[in-house]
């Protein structure tokens, strides 16, 4: 299924908020609507989001002036995921070297492409033969565009017959689980949802062999942000003794930050928790607190898998 796709100036993209009842699609012709999609969801996971973002400055045409003024509105699009501004610095640096910008972002998308498929590959070799694994919100294909992260080295090993069976966190409270669900189900995968409350149970249990999740931002030093609930995962694995594992491309490697202390952490709308799937749970009188992402030490992660392979430090 395409998840992105460029033509004459156009950017076409699947709306992962109708999945997996309808495919959909929705054509942005200005860089102002890509925003707008990335800010709403339209298009999510830290390596799409940055493709959708770099076709988005190729859409801004102009002086310099007008570029630079379209990368801010950009990147202030979902600040916590540096995917995107890495792809949208790696733009404005083509374009004042004047290189042609739909050139310049179609090689982003393919070295993001290229990167996940590579990290697919090396991330499978941990994979043990029918192994239980947890991971947390939606990392397939349609997170990235192509192959996936940490969902793409699950379906990586399933290819090679390594016969994985995977839990699935719901991830509240966008239910990105639904997605990764109907992603294993396209691919055969055996699989079950569970309550993100249920995880540390489940390892209670030794029901859990290994833990994988992605990153939209990983420091310096090893510290990193995901969707929220992911720390919580780490503390639970740490305790019982679970190997847990970052799967994400070099370009969510943000070296500027020294620890995660300071990563930008995205707060959203306080009705996705109190309007689950459109659908008002709560009196009209409760209030939420909705933070998008967390950070998770270092010292929780027994390795970062990218397409350079595995390694104990990002």
């Amino acid at each position: 299924m395409e998840i992105l796709s460029f033509s004459n100036g156009i950017l076409k993209i699947l709306d992962q908020r109708k999945l997996p009842f309808s495919n959909e699609y929705i054509i942005c012709q200005d860089y102002r609507e890509v925003v707008r999609a990335i800010k709403e969801m339209v298009v999510r996971g830290a390596p799409a989001i940055s493709i959708a973002g770099a076709y988005a400055v190729a859409q801004a045409k102009g002086k310099k002036q007008d570029f630079e003024r379209a990368a801010e509105e950009i990147m202030a699009a979902r600040p916590t995921a540096v995917d995107l501004s890495n792809a949208v610095g790696f733009m404005l640096e083509g374009i004042n070297a004047e290189k042609d910008e739909v050139e310049l972002a179609k090689e982003w998308e393919d070295s993001i492409y290229e990167k996940c498929f590579n990290l697919c590959n090396h991330g499978a070799e941990l994979i043990k033969e029918n192994a239980r694994v947890l991971t947390h919100c939606n990392t397939g294909p349609l997170a990235v565009g192509k192959h996936g992260t940490a969902l793409g080295v699950l379906i990586t090993a399933h290819k090679k017959g390594k016969n994985p069976f995977v839990w699935v966190d719901e991830t509240r409270p966008r239910f990105q689980g639904a997605l990764t669900s109907w992603e294993l189900l396209q691919e055969h995968i055996p699989h079950k949802v569970i309550p993100d409350s249920s995880a540390g149970f489940l390892m209670q249990k030794e029901e859990v062999d290994l833990v994988i999740v992605g990153a939209d931002r990983i420091c310096k030093n090893g510290d990193f942000a995901n969707k929220i609930g992911t720390y919580s995962l780490a503390v639970l694995a740490k305790h019982h003794g679970i190997p847990f594992y970052v799967a994400a491309p070099t370009s969510s490697l943000d070296l500027s930050l020294d620890t995660g202390k300071n990563i930008p952490i995205e707060k959203r709308d306080e009705r996705e928790v109190l309007e689950p799937m459109g659908v008002r749970a709560y009196h009209r009188d409760s209030s939420a607190m909705n933070y998008a992402f967390d950070t998770t030490p270092a010292d929780l992660v027994t390795g970062y898998i990218t397409e350079e392979g595995v390694r104990k430090k990002p």
